[in-house]
Formats: C-alpha cells, sequence, structure tokens
C-alpha cells in the first residue's frame, strides 16, 4: 500500500524557514514522480515544486529563490527547504507523486497528473 506522510509544517514569522518531509512507503518513487502543492483557503491547489525528467527542479514563480526541492533516494524522502517566508505562504501543503517517470524536459505541475497525495501539513505565516 502506498503512503505519502508529510511532515515540518509549522507556525512561523515572515522571513522564517521550515523545512517540510514527505516520506514515501510501498513504492520506490522515480525523481521526476514526485512534488509539492500547496492549497490556501478558497483557493485552488497549485503546484509549488517537482522535478522535470532529467532533472532540473521547478518552482512556481511565487516560491522562487525562496524554496527549494530536494530528495533522499535511499530514504525515499521528498524535502522542501522554504525560506524567506512571506503570509502568502499560508497553506496546506501537500506531497504528491505519480508512477510513470516523465521523458526529458517535461514536468507535472498539475494535481491531476499525480496518482498518489499525502495528508499535508499545515504552514502559517504571520507578518
Amino acid at each position: 500500500q502506498v503512503q505519502l506522510v508529510e511532515s515540518g509544517g509549522g507556525s512561523v514569522q515572515a522571513g522564517g524557514s521550515l523545512r517540510l518531509s514527505c516520506a514515501a512507503s510501498g513504492y520506490s518513487f522515480c525523481r521526476s514522480c514526485m512534488g509539492w502543492f500547496r492549497q490556501a483557503p478558497g483557493k485552488e491547489r497549485e503546484g509549488v515544486a517537482a522535478y522535470y525528467g532529467g532533472g532540473m527542479a521547478y518552482y512556481a514563480d511565487s516560491v522562487k529563490g525562496r524554496f527549494s526541492i530536494s530528495r533522499d533516494t535511499l530514504k525515499n524522502t521528498l524535502y522542501l527547504q522554504m525560506n524567506s517566508l512571506k503570509p502568502e505562504d499560508t497553506a496546506m501543503y501537500y506531497c504528491a507523486a505519480a508512477t510513470s517517470p516523465l521523458s526529458w524536459g517535461s514536468v507535472r505541475t498539475r494535481p491531476s497528473e499525480y496518482n498518489y497525495w499525502g495528508q499535508g501539513t499545515q504552514v502559517t505565516v504571520s507578518s
């Protein structure tokens, strides 16, 4: 049974940092198979960070230069380092995974492209 379990969320002041983790079990996902999303109240779920087929990282414009995605293959764990946090980063953050690797240059940015989801971890940034 595939499971994705996020952790690391919390409440921080603007300018602070958090590191989210997503531990996967039941399947060894490829690097381009996993990504991070977030959803604020009343808004659609949006892609935050993921990997292109070929290994480069993708970031939403709103987080470029502040967030960093990484992965520990041995631990089957995905991370999201979030620095210089802003109140507008407040949201539930989700880890997502798919089972098929991407061709070079492709990236999954839409929720419909993923098969598995974690339960989410809340990030709240106060001004």
